[in-house]
């Protein structure tokens, strides 16, 4: 008997567009392989099924079901498609997890942590694990320049502590730009992260778990045509994403070693990509995302191809796994 999957996209943050197209990969993937597939749409003002002629029908959100010609329609499991809030900050997760419904990302303590960029790092940094030089900043704490560029120097990057896609981020080369970059960062978050600018080659190194093991896929080396990886660099092509790297071996043992090691100290499963750049000779931890790109162009998909991993089946396979 087909399963009956509902897939979410959509969300509340920036990322929303981005989350649509993965969202919609997913659904042809999944329907082409006897999926029985429903696009569920989450939007701050409405949670909707979105029908082949795009008609809308309302989500109920007592059990996470839907109504079709007087019938109703539960799911068997939840493919997580969204990026950012709530999908990726650990909101949906808890909430299929109170309805008893299987979800395809990472648990509701694992997706907070990792969304929240200082607190993930905070917890990371006892075990070893390298990053940046950091500095933390609250709406309405008062802002020391001088003290944020004796700590992190210059160029620094000021972050949005909660947000992906590179939205909120503003390298700094000169003072006088910082409260600018840093009015920036606040418009996304109420909370911002300052770090030093770590130069070096960058990798991003995807972590699942593929048929009941911890699996790091191969690879990719990123080249920005911009100062960094930003989201043109990200979404509009200036940048080269490149399977496998080119690192040495001595690189690669030591990035799929630390990658490996947060995943697993970090307790994740299904998707995971983490990014690093090598300072030293040692890769620097700048971020993990549990709910990755997932169009036929995005990094994570493109890293299972290198592997011999197809889309439907690093999708079936995620299915299963939060089945199991």
């Amino acid at each position: 008997m087909k399963k009956t999957i509902a897939i979410i996209m959509g969300g509340y943050s920036s990322e929303y567009q981005i989350s649509l197209k993965s969202g919609q990969v997913v659904f042809d993937t999944l329907t082409a392989i006897n999926y029985d597939c429903y696009r569920i749409h989450i939007f701050k003002e409405k949670w909707v099924y979105v029908d082949q002629n795009n008609a809308e029908f309302p989500v109920d959100k007592n059990d996470f079901s839907i109504t079709l010609k007087g019938s109703k329609i539960t799911f068997d499991c939840v493919f997580n498609a969204i990026h950012g809030a709530p999908g990726e900050d650990g909101f949906m997760q808890a909430y299929f997890n109170l309805l008893q419904i299987p979800q395809t990302s990472c648990g509701m303590y694992q997706a907070a942590l990792t969304f929240n960029k200082r607190d993930c790092l905070s917890v990371l940094k006892p075990y070893g694990i390298k990053m940046a030089t950091s500095y933390y900043l609250n709406f309405g704490d008062p802002i020391d320049e001088e003290a944020i560029v004796k700590t992190v120097g210059l160029p620094c990057f000021v972050k949005a502590n909660k947000a992906g896609s590179s939205f909120g981020i503003t390298k700094v080369h000169n003072q006088s730009k910082l409260q600018e970059a840093i009015n920036m960062a606040f418009k996304e978050d109420d909370e911002i992260i300052i770090e030093s600018f770590l130069e070096g080659t960058e990798v991003s190194v995807g972590v699942i778990s593929y048929k009941g093991e911890i699996t790091v896929l191969p690879i990719t080396e990123i080249v920005s045509e911009n100062e960094f990886f930003d989201y043109e660099a990200k979404y509009l092509g200036k940048s080269q994403e490149i399977t496998p790297a080119r690192i040495s071996e001595d690189y690669e043992m030591k990035v799929r070693e630390v990658a490996k090691k947060i995943y697993t100290t970090l307790k994740l499963s299904g998707f995971s990509r983490s990014e690093f750049i090598f300072k030293n000779d040692e890769p620097h931890l700048l971020e993990i995302n549990t709910v990755p790109g997932l169009t036929r162009e995005s990094i994570l998909p493109q890293q299972a191809a290198a592997a011999g991993i197809s889309l439907s089946d690093l999708f079936e396979n995620a299915i299963n796994e939060a089945l199991a």
